[in-house]
């Protein structure tokens, strides 16, 4: 990470990223606290497409009645229906043997040919998949919505967890909610390992996933706030890089681990491991400061300088320097952490509703896309480590994030990947090479967007009620990912469907950045009155440009009269 920064530009008293920079910028300290609250991020990749693995459905048919003798070969496939493409039909069997032609004995036919569902079962495939939800609790043929149930759950825990933790965060801290999210992570992950029926494994992957969007959310939060400014794309882009090289471990660990009861277990307990060390992580300064706790203010500062090596500059530290340095945070209203504030207060309002579209554009799409690497027809571990090696569009969207700024980084990448599904949905299906490169890019494209959004959500609202705006947008991003599965259903009607409809969305919401502020090289808002002056400057800055652009034709003018 860079270490050489500039002052921040804001008039008056010393802003809080000076007082970042005095206490050493990015230290010893930022470097270790913030690889140790990103490295649960790896596994947190892994729950939320552990379904791909743990709930893969491997090849079945029905299992022939009690009383059948197997041991001949021909037996079972006397009992089986064939399909379009001549495969043993999944969900049907006959009511009696049929032993006529197709089968290889030719003694004609024994039977009605009348067939009926799987009374008796089903015979999976142990081959890829010996062991999954699917094949334990028989969630196929009628039963088969049950399987898209189970993530849809954990996608409300998510929402959830966005909802209640982003708020307890804002008013609790962001450590005392990440420590409560590790502990739960690991206990409700651990127990769905040991679920002894599917209700349970239903509840408590739902505990998960409200536990994993708390750290989410307070992950990009705590790091955010101990970074300088000239830091923070770099925070954000380390996070996305992170999520990504999760997405590989998953695909080696489930291959190495195929039963699905182990695998849950794998990339549960080191939660165990995260929660211990979480003790030792030090506040958000700037949250205590904004809660007007000046004195833990101070402790905080004084302790990052010290681990720094700079202890004369954090002895140099007092009460009234930070009274000083720090007046707005002490004066600001306290009472604007609530949710409402976000629909109440216009200027907050407008960011709410712009970011919102972008969340659920994001998430509807993107998990539109990654839980159905089964319906790539190539082997899923595959696909899960090309889907997780996409990372150009990321480095492309870090740089766009530095140079040209947030605001053309996060509409050009939702553009780009529903530009990219939306050709993908006239692709023919025999086109398969083609349509998996499309996909994978459009991947690419929404892995950049999140990357971007989390940053510019935390840049655009001020410190009292960022916690709580990041969950609300991450809510409606679970929003997203909850109907997402519900529009592959489309296909019923029109095989390309739901990537026309996958698409469209992030295409539409894209013009929603142009009604946004750009934030780059901006020190956080603190207030709302920061987030409204900023406003009124950007204004000013709009007017004084037009007014120059009138200059120009009446110079102009004036020089060709001879004036």
């Amino acid at each position: 990470m860079p270490s050489a920064p500039s002052r921040s530009a804001r008039p008056g008293p010393m802003a809080f990223n000076d007082l970042l920079l005095q206490v050493g910028g990015v230290g010893r300290f930022q470097q270790i606290q913030v690889t140790l609250v990103v490295l649960p991020l790896l596994l947190m990749a892994s729950h939320n497409t552990l379904q791909n693995f743990t709930a893969a459905i491997p090849a079945h048919h029905c299992r022939p009645p009690a009383d059948t003798n197997l041991s001949r070969d021909t037996e079972l496939e006397a009992w089986l229906p064939r399909d379009g493409q001549g495969r043993p039909a999944s969900c049907l069997r006959f009511t009696s043997p049929q032993r006529g032609p197709p089968f290889p004995n030719g003694t004609g036919t024994n039977g009605t040919g009348t067939t009926e569902p799987c009374t008796n079962g089903w015979i999976y495939d142990p081959g890829t998949f010996p062991s999954t939800i699917v094949t334990e609790w028989d969630l196929v043929c009628s039963r088969r919505a049950l399987r898209q149930l189970a993530q849809s759950l954990y996608m409300v825990g998510v929402l959830l967890g966005a909802m209640i933790f982003g708020y307890l965060a804002d008013r609790l801290g962001r450590r005392k909610v990440l420590i409560l999210n590790y502990l739960q992570t690991a206990v409700s992950g651990t127990c769905a390992a040991f679920a002894p029926n599917f209700p349970v494994y239903c509840a408590f992957r739902l505990l998960s996933g409200m536990s994993l969007a708390g750290i989410s959310l307070s992950c990009m939060t705590l790091n955010v706030e101990w970074m300088p400014i000239h830091t923070r794309a770099c925070v954000g882009t380390l996070i996305g890089y992170v999520y990504s090289l999760g997405q590989f471990l998953l695909a080696g660990v489930a291959y190495a681990v195929p039963r699905w009861r182990h695998l849950q277990m794998l990339v549960s307990v080191p939660f165990f491991a995260f929660f211990i060390y979480s003790w030792f992580f030090i506040e958000s300064a700037r949250w205590y400061s904004s809660s007007g706790r000046l004195d833990l203010t101070l402790k905080a500062l004084q302790r990052v300088a010290w681990i720094n090596g700079k202890r004369e500059e954090g002895a140099s530290l007092s009460m009234e320097v930070l009274r000083a340095s720090l007046n707005k945070e002490l004066t600001m209203d306290k009472g604007q952490a609530s949710a409402m504030e976000l629909l109440r207060c216009p200027v907050l309002r407008r960011l709410f509703l712009c970011l919102s579209l972008l969340w659920f554009a994001t998430s509807f799409a993107y998990y539109g896309l990654v839980m159905d690497l089964q319906g790539f027809g190539v082997s899923i571990y595959l696909i899960q480590v090309i889907f997780g090696a996409v990372d150009l569009p990321k480095l492309v969207g870090f740089l766009v994030i530095n140079t040209m700024g947030r605001r053309p980084a996060q509409m050009a990448s939702l553009l780009l990947a529903g530009i990219c599904i939306l050709i993908n949905g006239v692709v023919p299906q025999d086109q398969s090479v083609v349509r998996t490169a499309l996909a994978v890019l459009g991947k690419g494209c929404l892995a950049a967007s999140f990357n971007c959004i989390f940053l510019y959500t935390g840049e655009l609202y001020p410190t009292m009620i960022r916690q709580t705006g990041l969950g609300m947008g991450s809510t409606l991003a679970r929003v997203g990912s909850i109907v997402s599965p519900l529009v592959s259903m489309t296909a019923e009607l029109y095989p390309s469907m739901p990537l026309f409809i996958y698409g469209a969305v992030p295409v539409a919401a894209s013009a929603a950045t142009a009604l946004l502020p750009e934030t780059l090289g901006q020190p956080l808002p603190d207030t709302v009155q920061d987030v409204e002056s900023r406003k009124r400057q950007r204004r000013r800055q709009k007017q004084q440009q037009e007014q120059q652009k009138q200059m120009v034709p009446l110079q102009a003018s004036a020089e060709k009269n001879g004036l």
